[in-house]
This record gives C-alpha cells, structure tokens and sequence, in this order.
C-alpha cells in the first residue's frame, strides 16, 4: 500500500513540535500521548496495529499489535483522519527536550529501524514493526538496542530524539561507535553489533558501562546527545527523594530559603 502524501513544517528549538496538512481523506498515525492539537474536521480512531493493510484479517492484525507490546508501546494507536473538503492541520510534539527528526523512507530504501520509543508518527500506509537482533550479544548486553522498531514504507515518518542530533554517513566498512542509549535510529545496509570496552579499570571504574554499540555502513545513523534514560536517572540522582542532595542553587539561603518558603518535604 502507497502511504498517503503529506505537508509538514516543523516548529521550535529545544522542545519542538510537527505540524502535518492532511487533504481530504488523507491521515496521519501516532502512538498514545503524542497528540498536541488539531483543527476541527480531523477525526481520531483508536486502532490495532498501524492500520497499513487493510485487507489483512482480525487475526493478523491482533499478531501485529501484539509485537508491540515487546517494545513497551500500547496494543493500540491512533489514527487522525481528515473527512472535511479543504486542507486541515494537526499537530505532534516531543514527549521532552531534543529535536524532531523527519524520515523519508523512498530516501532510505524503504525502510528504518530506530530505538523502540523514538517513533512519533508517520503517514498512514507506513508499518510499524519489530527488528529483532540476531546476535545473541545485542540481547543479553544490547540495553535499550536489544529490541528495535522498524519503519517500512514509502512516506514520510517523524521520530524524535534527546538532545542534539548527530547525522553521520558511513562509507563502506567504516565503524561508528556509540552509546546504546545514544543511538536513535539508522537505514538498513548499517550492520550493528555490541562491543566489550575491555580492560578492567575501564570495566569497573569508566562509569560508561561495559559494552557500547558498533555501527557499520554502509548507511546512515542518527545519534542523540541525551538519551531520556540519561536524563530520567540524573533527574531521579539529584532528587532529596532519590537521596539526592538539594544544593540551593539560585538561591543565598539554600535549604533554609526552601523551609522558609515551605518546600521542603520530611
């Protein structure tokens, strides 16, 4: 099936947002949470799957939807359906700081695989699938890059990243070595595997982990600057209720300006 053909402009700095103009009839998918807004005339559908095979039975689509849940996303997706004469406007923002990525996929041979929560949405017709590793090493050392998401298509896709954006256009054979959690996504000829850091300084007191990503081109990767994982454990380290220490920044009085104003919390 051919993915419908749609506008978009993209919107913003840190945190931004999609704005997508659907013809009549034309529609957009999206996982749960994404949505921003919409102008009158869209119509929303929960649905199984992603809705890129029409004739496919009720059994196929409940074995689609379920390999969803190997991602951690929802059985279900959302479906934005324009059913008025006149274009109409709707609008998808990042879910935290970064930037939001668009994927032709006619660009990429028809297909991208990226981390398993950076989809955003994409043109109806585009299948969102699983890219399962087959390396028994990406599994058991591959954290967030174990089980991927893959988009297959010819329309347009948009996913979203933490951070800055890194596009980096790998020759035949060269190796690109990342973070697992910095990886966002990459075009199909790109052969990725885990690599042990080695040595036991490095193992015990890098602070890096123990295993990091090798990407091979040919192909195209995109690499974030801040993984959410990243963000979320900083977040939680420096929090008084994750132990964390609350060290008065901004402020002369510290702690005692927060029990002064009371928000400090026994």
């Amino acid at each position: 099936m051919n993915a419908h053909e749609i506008d978009y402009e993209i919107f913003g700095e840190e945190m931004q947002y999609v704005e997508l103009e659907l013809d009549p009839q034309e529609a957009v998918i999206a996982e749960a949470g994404n949505f921003m807004m919409m102008n009158d005339g869209i119509k929303m559908d929960t649905i199984f799957g992603d809705g890129s095979k029409q004739n496919e039975g009720f059994l196929g689509k409940v074995l689609g939807a379920g390999k969803r849940l190997l991602t951690g996303e929802s059985l279900f997706m959302t479906i934005f359906t324009n059913q008025v004469p006149g274009k109409k406007k709707i609008s998808f923002a990042s879910p935290y700081p970064g930037k939001v990525i668009p994927i032709d996929l006619t660009e990429y041979g028809g297909k991208f695989i990226c981390q398993k929560d950076a989809f955003l949405c994409a043109a109806k017709g585009v299948a969102i699938g699983v890219e399962f590793s087959r390396k028994l090493g990406r599994g058991f050392f591959g954290g967030e890059g174990f089980i991927m998401q893959k988009l297959e298509g010819d329309g347009m896709a948009f996913v979203h990243s933490g951070g800055t954006t890194a596009k980096k256009v790998l020759q035949p054979g060269e190796k690109l070595k990342v973070d697992t959690g910095c990886i966002i996504g990459f075009t199909r000829d790109v052969n990725y595997d885990i690599e042990f850091i080695g040595g036991i300084k490095n193992s015990l007191f890098g602070g890096e982990g123990l295993f990091y990503a090798t990407l091979t081109g040919p192909g195209t990767v995109f690499v974030q600057s801040l993984p959410f994982s990243r963000l979320a454990g900083r977040i939680l380290a420096a929090a008084p209720q994750g132990g964390g220490r609350d060290k008065g920044e901004g402020s002369i009085l510290g702690g005692l300006g927060n029990m002064v104003s009371g928000d400090n919390r026994f």
